[in-house]
């Protein structure tokens, strides 16, 4: 009866120690101003733009951003100007279910609901778009996150939805996409506390000090 009470323990244990990194960044975050989030957006969507994975890839799947997420809307209209194909997260409330829906263009951005979390995403009732996984999968996806460290590991929001959507591309016969975190500078710890089912991120781009 020990072992399951120790790891119940141990559960709780980083549970918290996520929450408690989770205020930390949000703390962080809320003293960034405007205009360095864009600074820092702009740098980094260049530095995507010549990235040899990016750049290879047909099949690309990226988050539209929160106002405390590196914005990601250069990225996308470049998606579309290089005729790569362009998948964008709709998420599934209470659950950790998310699928990723192809964009026709980046003017169609315009048409998404905005959800109660103030995220743009198809609605529910919008079938007439193709599932990335229904189809030939993805070769990249860009990753948001509240933080990382230089390991790879990443801390998202709680809900789960990345990790559970990459252990399906997994078993997809085009395999796991390649995958790119995209930070501000002020995300980047030290350490990040994990899971063993969490799953690390292939690269971090962020702006070097």
């Amino acid at each position: 009866m020990e072992r399951p009470v120790e790891g119940g323990e141990m559960a709780a244990a980083l549970r918290a120690a996520k929450r408690a990194l989770r205020g930390e960044l949000r703390q962080r975050l809320r003293g960034l101003g405007a205009a360095e989030k864009q600074r820092q957006s702009r740098l980094l969507a260049r530095e995507v733009i010549c990235h040899p994975k990016y750049q290879e890839s047909k099949r690309i799947a990226i988050f539209l951003s929160m106002p405390d997420e590196i914005q990601t809307e250069e990225i996308i209209k470049n998606i579309f100007k290089q005729g790569k194909e362009c998948f964008i997260p709709r998420y599934k409330p209470h659950s950790n279910h998310m699928d990723m829906l192809k964009l026709s263009s980046a003017e169609d951005i315009s048409s998404l609901t905005l959800t109660s979390w103030n995220i743009l995403q198809p609605s529910d009732d919008d079938s007439a778009r193709e599932e990335a996984l229904a189809g030939g999968g993805l070769d990249l996806i860009f990753m948001p996150g509240l933080g990382f460290d230089k390991k790879g590991n990443r801390l998202g929001r709680g809900k789960g939805y990345y990790d559970t959507y990459l252990e399906r591309c997994m078993k997809h016969p085009s395999g796991k996409p390649y995958t790119i975190a995209l930070a501000f500078r002020e995300q980047i710890c030290e350490s990040v506390p994990v899971a063993e089912n969490d799953i690390q991120v292939d690269e971090i781009l962020y702006e070097h000090c």
